[in-house]
């Protein structure tokens, strides 16, 4: 039996099934979302079709307006169908899978599927997406064939945006559904895989929340202040930005508590049951509906004053007002900041001796030891609690992960000092002379099995390429400070960059070419990704500003006009050498990022794609052939026939992407915006997108693949600026842009439209290169330019001049 999802039915259009709604509809998946009629109908509202949809509209209505938003372009909301759960209930018959969100009530779900039953056709899967009611006491009942196809899919909110999907069997669920959707949520959904076991609140949030708990507990017995306990358990401890305690507003206190008390009154035989238990002035916050982001004011809250000044300030636990507060300062902090590696700054928080560094480590230890002691019980490997915690919290490393870099035996030593109480299967490894959860052999990641007391590897999917993993196996052919070129296997090698933001440099520039004539001689073809961390992580945010900033101040412009002339010629060259170029791009793929994608054969991208020519924003355009290879991208798919073509409505969109600084907002969108062509392809799993690269490679040369020929562009002209001038005009007239953004638009323009030649003549590709460097330099020599680029370099922000 081959099985599809055709169609699949979301039932519950609150905030979790609307996004799953959304995150089916954006990788095309026609999709039914249900919800309840009213209960508060009027007479004449009963038989009104628009009445009994009522709340499915306004869940729907969510989805389209939230903020970042849920679906990846609007337009994907057409492939979502809404419905109340009386006049469009028999729609399920139609459906191949079904995902339960309503409310969590074990009686509710039950009477649910009790009617699912009878309606649902035959080897339909049905899921649900609890995040702590036992699967068999929700299939208490019903037949063998839908206990044989029921299984748990605990998604992550926001759905787009969070990688984690929990998935849970149930007793009777068979191995053939557990794979389907194992491989389908993994491969169309994009979400990484976590196997839990059908305990409560599965893996990530047992951990998560216990961690979170247990340090509001030790917060109050060690007078440690919540802005204190967010700097301690930020990015130095590989956590994200907004920590535990904006974590949880955002989150929301409501549902962190429903969690926390609904995993208390089901773990009666955890021996820290009791780290559940939140402290009193967080339940008085709920009580009093301070629930965070939502409420706009948990936590954390911000006040304006009359001078629309923004004023951040945070509850005292004693008094449940909010105060103002100062930055934390331990000295372990300042420690941490000095450190290179995340692992150093561990060790600076953790083994310090400040009341910061012994708050941290108690916290952190309760919650590595806690995590130790949940195997077997909630997962059956300490992998799947590192990939919980990774992708369901953002964590940079995982328990067991960090664990491993703070030092195994040194911080189990530490713990047995202090008085914790070490699992002894810890114990038994480390005597058996295993020092750490993880390590490498033959360029495989292996984990400490507790189980087989021996190490195993860690299981990746067929589709998935490690470049970490390749280059610990000696597969690295070239590298310099900036970038490596990595083997990635049959004649295919990986251009990887590994600058900070993977910033676009000389040294980058001229290693690519050395790539080309490596690639040429030895390859097949070429792949230009990287593997970065970060959510959404960075493929290249942009040329590095500093070293053309430092050249601008020094007068240096015969130097930044041989880098650029450089750069032109790396591209051309990469665009008519004998073997195919693919770019693998994701998240922010800015500026020289994007323009390195836009002059590659094809491009793979990752589906959460931030990609545009933003140069505008520091006085710019852009100088590494972004000009050029967005018209020759906008205007490639003119057939030859259509020979009296109107290049304005080509133009036009053009102008606007780069003028405007466009950004995408995912893959879809750059698609949209003429950032990819219809050759290029769109991958939901980052995971996968050097492993899919290498396989576009592979089928361009299957194919016989041909360098383009050399050929003139077809150029819009001189009519460009006449088109453009009235434009400019009124928006300057409105302060939409300033008279620095007109100058600079109206340069761009004329580099885009070819210059000074007729409309629809055709020129030289090196003609638009030309003009394009020429506007660079002149632009480095304008007093604005260079303030805009200094603001940006100082503060992070664009300067309006």
């Amino acid at each position: 039996m081959s099985r599809k999802i055709r169609t699949a039915a979301v039932i519950g259009s609150g905030v979790m099934g609307g996004g799953i709604a959304a995150l089916l509809a954006s990788a095309g998946i026609k999709t039914l979302l249900l919800d309840i009629v009213p209960f508060d109908l009027k007479d004449a509202e009963k038989n009104n079709p628009a009445a009994r949809n009522r709340i499915v509209k306004a869940g729907m209505d969510t989805v389209l307006m939230s903020r970042p938003a849920l679906l990846m372009q609007r337009k994907d909301a057409d492939l979502i169908t809404i419905g109340n759960m009386e006049d469009d209930f028999h729609k399920l018959s139609d459906c191949d899978w079904i995902v339960e969100v309503v409310v969590e009530n074990l009686k509710i779900k039950q009477e649910l599927f009790k009617r699912i039953e009878p309606i649902r056709k035959k080897g339909s899967i049905i899921s649900s997406n609890t995040s702590g009611i036992p699967l068999k006491a929700m299939s208490e009942g019903l037949s063998q064939d839908f206990r044989q196809h029921f299984l748990g899919t605990h998604f992550f909110n926001p759905v787009r945006y969070m990688k984690l999907l929990e998935i849970i069997a149930g007793e009777e669920t068979l191995p053939e559904v557990l794979s389907f959707m194992a491989d389908y949520g993994e491969r169309i959904l994009g979400k990484g895989i976590v196997w839990a076991k059908d305990t409560p609140n599965f893996v990530a949030n047992r951990i998560g929340v216990q961690g979170i708990v247990k340090a509001m507990q030790l917060m109050l017995e060690d007078g440690i202040s919540i802005p204190e306990v967010d700097a301690l358990f930020g990015p130095v401890l590989g956590r994200p930005k907004t920590a535990m305690f904006k974590t949880t507003d955002l989150v929301g206190l409501d549902t962190m508590g429903h969690v926390a008390g609904n995993t208390y009154n089901l773990v009666v035989d955890d021996e820290a049951r009791d780290s559940f238990v939140i402290p009193d002035f967080v339940k008085k916050m709920i009580e009093k509906k301070f629930l965070g982001n939502k409420t706009q004011g948990g936590f954390y809250k911000t006040d304006l004053t009359p001078e629309w000044k923004k004023i951040r300030k945070v509850i005292d636990p004693a008094t449940l007002e909010y105060v103002e507060y100062a930055p934390a300062d331990f000295p372990c902090l300042a420690e941490a900041k000095k450190a290179k590696t995340l692992a150093d700054k561990m060790k600076a928080v953790l083994y310090g001796d400040d009341r910061g560094a012994r708050y941290a480590w108690k916290a952190l230890a309760h919650n590595l030891i806690y995590s130790a002691n949940r195997i077997p019980e909630i997962s059956d490997t300490i992998v799947e609690i590192d990939n919980g915690m990774k992708w369901g919290f953002n964590f940079t490393m995982g328990p067991f992960e960090t664990w491993d870099a703070i030092g195994l035996v040194e911080s189990v030593t530490k713990m047995e000092k202090d008085g914790f109480s070490v699992p002894a299967a810890i114990k038994k490894m480390i005597a058996s002379g295993h020092t750490a959860f993880y390590k490498t052999e033959a360029g495989k990641v292996q984990y400490y099995d507790f189980a087989s007391e021996s190490y195993k590897d860690v299981k990746i999917s067929d589709n998935v390429i490690s470049l970490a993993s390749l280059k610990a196996a000696g597969k690295v052919v070239k590298s310099c400070k900036s970038a490596s070129l990595v083997d990635i296997g049959d004649g295919v090698f990986c251009c990887e960059f590994h600058t900070k933001m993977n910033a676009i440099n000389g040294e980058i520039v001229q290693f690519m070419e050395e790539c080309t004539e490596y690639v040429d001689a030895n390859g097949v073809g070429l792949v230009i990704g990287n593997q970065a961390g970060g959510m959404p992580g960075a493929f290249s945010a942009g040329g590095d500003l500093s070293f053309m900033s430092a050249l601008a101040k020094e007068g240096k412009y015969a130097e930044i006009d041989a880098f650029l002339a450089q750069a032109h010629a790396g591209s051309l060259k990469t665009r008519y050498s004998s073997f195919p170029v693919v770019a693998a791009p994701y998240g922010m793929t800015l500026g020289g990022g994007c323009e390195v994608c836009l002059g590659a054969d094809r491009i793979v991208a990752h589906a959460e794609l931030y990609m545009g020519l933003v140069e505008i924003g520091v006085g710019l355009l852009p100088g590494g052939g972004g000009c050029l290879n967005l018209w020759r991208k906008m205007t490639a798919n003119i057939p030859e026939a259509a020979t009296d073509v109107d290049l304005a409505k080509f133009f036009a969109p053009t102008f606007m992407a780069i003028a405007m600084a466009k950004v995408s907002t995912s893959a879809a969108e750059a698609r949209a915006n003429g950032f990819l062509g219809p050759n290029d392809r769109i991958i939901f799993n980052r995971d996968y997108l050097i492993g899919e690269a290498k396989k576009e490679v592979l089928k361009m040369v299957d194919e016989g693949y041909a360098p383009p020929v050399k050929r003139k562009i077809k150029v819009f002209g001189e009519a460009a600026q006449g088109m453009i001038n009235a434009e400019l005009f009124n928006m300057e007239n409105a302060k939409f842009v300033s008279e620095y953004d007109v100058f600079l638009a109206k340069r761009i323009a004329f580099v885009i439209s070819g210059g000074e030649v007729r409309t629809n003549s055709e020129v030289d590709e090196e003609t638009i290169l030309a003009l394009e460097r020429n506007a660079f330099i002149d632009f480095w020599k304008q007093e604005k330019t260079v303030a805009r680029v200094d603001h940006i370099l100082k503060t992070g922000k664009p300067l309006r001049n």
